[in-house]
């Protein structure tokens, strides 16, 4: 599959996998390589994006389709569309600010933003600079009282929603980072490369190296007093994921948390089931981006047997490979609510910043737009597999 690092870019992005081939432009090999990597040899992150290729759009035509409505109820929320800017990592390390810069531009949109544990600004910082409180997403650690810490750091800025990620007992092994020196020890001779790697970016020192400071990930700093590197901060949430958890843990964080509970990084049916049963208000089916198990199924090949599972009891929400608005229409045909998007807003906020992720939900909502017209829909949210052909059968009549 050709990416768009293949091919020259013009004046101005005009999709995602432009702003992919400008953020690999100006990051550093290192940090680019987090973001856009996945699990072993990727296998499961290039089946994200391809099998969504294989679904096809029904389209009908000669329909009164002169008014068009994009918008959602996701989790008690109005949503102008049906696209969550999902929690990423070290986002801060990409662009100045990074998580505030994407935080706005999602209010602007009218969608929500996730702050992730592991985010260089703080809960506290997103929601200082927004009228809307983001979500929050959680890790279940072994330390549960700065578990506990950080629900309540949630609840004090209002957040929402709680997305607790489960599909992190162990992490996967990501050869990008092992490459490049992110994960392990690293050498004499790989931390020179990693230097020159940074500084062969000027842009990137001057906007995040220099004016993005303080470069920790504030979220977790009261659980690791003194410890300012990031290498640091890596070691110690490494340590923190619990192989031990089950879904009997979910009674605990309820204790905890009185809001909106989604559980992120469901690709089975029965697991769906049991979630419902543990009480939850949302599943989000996720196999990480491909960033943790390789091998397993796409999330759109997973997503209608998780949907015909749970039917109305919970809501079903959905991430992986989505790269334009045609996908999330594509995923919301197939019973998802919403969908998040990761890799999408951070190569866009790594690019061009708040402008950048603007710019590309302004893109998906003209791409909704017009999927909607051309399958002779009205309401998004009333599209169902109805406006799909299954995927490699013929057209119907041809």
């Amino acid at each position: 599959m050709r990416l768009a690092a293949d091919r020259p870019l013009g004046l101005a992005p005009a999709t995602v996998m432009d702003y992919r081939e400008l953020a690999r432009r100006r990051l550093p090999r290192q940090l680019f390589d987090y973001v856009d990597g996945g699990a072993y040899d990727e296998a499961t992150m290039r089946a994200n994006v391809a099998d969504l290729a294989e679904v096809l759009l029904r389209q009908v035509v000669m329909r009164d389709v002169s008014v068009r409505d994009p918008a959602v109820e996701v989790l008690g929320q109005r949503l102008v569309l049906p696209i969550v800017l999902a929690p990423v990592g070290l986002a801060g390390m990409l662009a100045r600010r990074a998580e505030v810069q994407a935080a706005r531009a999602a209010e602007a949109t009218g969608v929500p933003f996730i702050e992730s544990t592991v985010s260089i600004c703080g809960i506290e910082e997103v929601a200082g600079a927004t009228r809307t409180p983001p979500w929050f997403q959680l890790y279940v650690m072994r330390d549960r009282g700065y578990a506990e810490e950080l629900i309540g750091r949630a609840r004090a800025v209002d957040a929402p929603v709680l997305v607790l990620t489960v599909d992190l007992a162990v992490v996967g092994a990501r050869h990008r980072d092992t490459r490049n020196a992110m994960v392990g020890t690293p050498s004499a001779w790989a931390k020179l490369r990693r230097a020159v790697d940074l500084v062969s970016h000027p842009g990137w020192v001057r906007d995040v190296a220099l004016r993005g400071r303080p470069l920790t990930f504030a979220n977790l700093e009261n659980a690791v007093p003194g410890a300012r590197t990031p290498e640091a901060f890596r070691d110690w949430v490494d340590s923190q994921f619990d192989p031990s958890v089950t879904w009997d843990e979910i009674a605990w964080v309820r204790e905890h948390w009185p809001g909106r509970l989604v559980v992120k990084g469901v690709l089975d049916a029965e697991d769906a089931r049991r979630a419902v049963n543990a009480g939850v208000d949302g599943i989000v089916v996720s196999n990480h981006g491909g960033r943790q198990l390789d091998s397993v199924p796409s999330t759109v090949r997973a997503l209608p047997a998780v949907v015909d599972a749970v039917g109305d009891e919970v809501e079903v929400l959905a991430d992986g490979g989505v790269r334009s608005g045609l996908d999330v229409v594509k995923m919301v045909a197939m019973g998802a609510r919403a969908v998040l998007v990761g890799r999408a807003w951070a190569w866009a906020v790594a690019a061009r910043g708040e402008a950048g992720v603007r710019h590309v939900l302004d893109v998906m909502k003209a791409d909704i737009d017009t999927a909607l017209a051309l399958t002779g829909q009205t309401s998004l949210a009333a599209v169902d597999r109805s406006a799909l052909y299954e995927a490699g059968a013929p057209v119907p009549g041809s």
